[in-house]
């Protein structure tokens, strides 16, 4: 009977599907995945217009004929005003108005790059918690498998210690539905898993239909920073934070540059005219050329508009500051519940295998000795088996738990805290 505490292991398929390192398809997944190409392509996008911005505009070239009689336009020796002219004129910006359109452009593609940043973190905490609920999906597999024989060889016996009289034709009514409960709960874990292959293939971009092999077991790390730690950390490494500073900073260059608007733009010109010589009775005009230099301003009279330019940028600033200030208050409470919640876990770990497993197993071991001298009824083992069950069921619920809230930690701070998890050969159940 000892066979009900220590089931055969299953045989290994031949055609098994190689295990899954996290570390490649987290490198796939910031390779491949789509919302993250555009992500660059917008960046990029913006990174093109800094140049734009601060260049000035294209001279404006100027070819005319000045002063010709209407009915003759192209005749210039009967009128000493009649002219060809070359013009070039150039519009400067006042000062300093381009240096902050280029600041403006600047700091605005320096937001879509940590913006960029920051989804490549979002992208790998996803992968992540999908890794780790495979495993954990796995092992629920595993146990329930293992649950599965063993209430099979249940049902058996209670049907031929019923034939003999020894036993009462509830014990396998009760070991029959235990056993459905158990099928159904399979159903449901294999369901679960076809779900999670199908988001981390969709995260990956490739094939729904793609195959995902195992994950290997692994050992729980451990977070050597403080709190405070981590919140420095997060301040001065977090994209986000960098991405809204860069906002704020934006917002900081358009209010300068909304207030150089008070001042006016200038136009600077050149002008060459080419005369004819022109002879009448009165006098004769020997035509010389003549050169024409002159500069030309905006006058800024619409107040109202440079006003509201200024306002504008005054509230753009305050909703960067303010969306700064949120961010961090955000993350300083992710910290908090993040490193509570992996210290919970962590000790829920240690008291699963140290202490509550141990004892069930112990408890199976009693329970099945009585069984079989009959001083413990079958509802009694039944019990005892399907503890242990829920209890190991409950252990790797916490240790998948404890990777990801660990992964959306990581995306937190922006940075990895620990090493990639040691994976291992064996894992205690």
């Amino acid at each position: 009977m000892l066979f009900f505490l220590f089931p055969a292991p299953a045989k290994a398929d031949a055609a098994k599907v190689p295990t899954e390192n996290l570390t490649a398809l987290v490198a796939a997944g910031l390779a491949n995945n789509p919302e993250l190409k555009a992500s660059a392509a917008r960046w990029q996008m913006f990174a093109s217009k800094v140049r734009q911005a601060g260049a000035l505009d294209d001279p404006m070239v100027m070819l005319k004929v000045q002063n010709t009689p209407a009915r003759e336009p192209f005749v210039f020796n009967k009128d000493t005003q009649s002219a060809k002219v070359i013009g070039l004129s150039q519009q400067l910006p006042f000062w300093g108005k381009r240096g902050l359109r280029r600041d403006v452009a600047r700091y605005e593609a320096d937001s879509y790059h940590w913006a960029f940043e920051e989804r490549k973190l979002e992208l790998t905490r996803m992968i992540k918690e999908s890794y780790y609920q495979i495993w954990a999906v796995d092992k629920g597999l595993e146990i329930v498998s293992k649950n599965l024989r063993i209430l099979t060889d249940f049902v058996t016996l209670t049907e031929l210690k019923y034939t003999v009289g020894q036993g009462v034709q509830q014990d396998i009514f009760k070991a029959g539905l235990e056993k459905s409960k158990m099928l159904d709960m399979q159903i449901t874990l294999q369901q679960q898993r076809k779900s999670l292959e199908a988001t981390l293939n969709y995260l990956l971009c490739r094939p729904g239909n793609t195959p995902v092999g195992p994950v290997a077991d692994f050992t729980l790390p451990f977070i050597t920073l403080s709190r405070e730690q981590l919140n420095a950390a997060a301040i001065d490494q977090r994209p986000q934070i960098k991405s809204l500073s860069s906002l704020e900073n934006k917002a900081e260059a358009s209010h300068r540059l909304a207030r150089k608007e008070r001042y006016p733009d200038f136009s600077l010109s050149a002008e060459y005219m080419i005369r004819d010589a022109v002879s009448t009775e009165m006098a004769t005009d020997p035509g010389d050329n003549m050169v024409s230099i002159g500069v030309t301003f905006n006058l800024p009279l619409q107040q109202g508009k440079r006003q509201a330019m200024v306002a504008e940028s005054t509230f753009e600033r305050a909703m960067a500051t303010e969306e700064l200030n949120a961010l961090k208050n955000s993350i300083s409470y992710t910290v908090n519940e993040s490193l509570v919640q992996l210290e919970r876990r962590r000790k829920l770990v240690e008291l699963y295998k140290g202490g509550l497993i141990p004892q069930a197993k112990q408890s199976l071991e009693s329970a099945l000795i009585g069984y079989r001298v009959s001083k413990v009824d079958f509802l009694m083992l039944l019990d005892s088996r399907m503890n242990l069950f829920n209890l190991e069921r409950e252990l790797y619920e916490s240790q998948a738990e404890y990777m990801m809230k660990l992964a959306q930690l990581e995306a937190a701070i922006g940075t990895d805290l620990t090493a990639a998890p040691e994976s291992s050969q064996h894992h205690d159940n």
